[in-house]
């Protein structure tokens, strides 16, 4: 699995969201900027090549699917790099800054260490 571009990111969001869909059904998910039709539809076939997304046809025309489900690939680069990018590695740091920035609760806090206490 090879980490996408922001385009590609971009569709891969608006297909997980949809979780199956037509380009024609794509294309009006994407206003800031527009996206044209056979722009979406490259993107899809290239989606396809990487192996991210499937098909199913009925002649002409293809319904996509994600293949690769959001978690896997928010798993694999997006929290990796930020991770490291940005946090040294550092679960911990993470969390840190997000509860020194108040962007989290201590009841959330609180909620994460059951859910951590409880796979143990």
């Amino acid at each position: 699995m090879e980490k996408l571009t922001a385009k590609e990111e971009e569709v891969m969001q608006v297909l997980w969201k949809m979780q199956q869909g037509y380009v024609k059904d794509m294309v009006p998910q994407f206003t800031d900027p527009p996206l044209h039709y056979n722009t979406v539809s490259t993107i899809v076939r290239n989606l396809e090549e990487k192996g991210y997304v499937g098909h199913r046809a009925y002649g002409n025309t293809h319904e996509y699917y994600p293949i690769v489900s959001k978690e896997t690939y928010q798993n694999r680069f997006v929290l990796k790099k930020v991770v490291g990018d940005y946090f040294d590695n550092s679960y911990k740091k993470l969390v840190s800054y997000f509860a020194q920035n108040e962007k989290i609760s201590a009841d959330e806090l609180r909620e994460i260490l059951a859910m951590i206490e409880k796979k143990k």
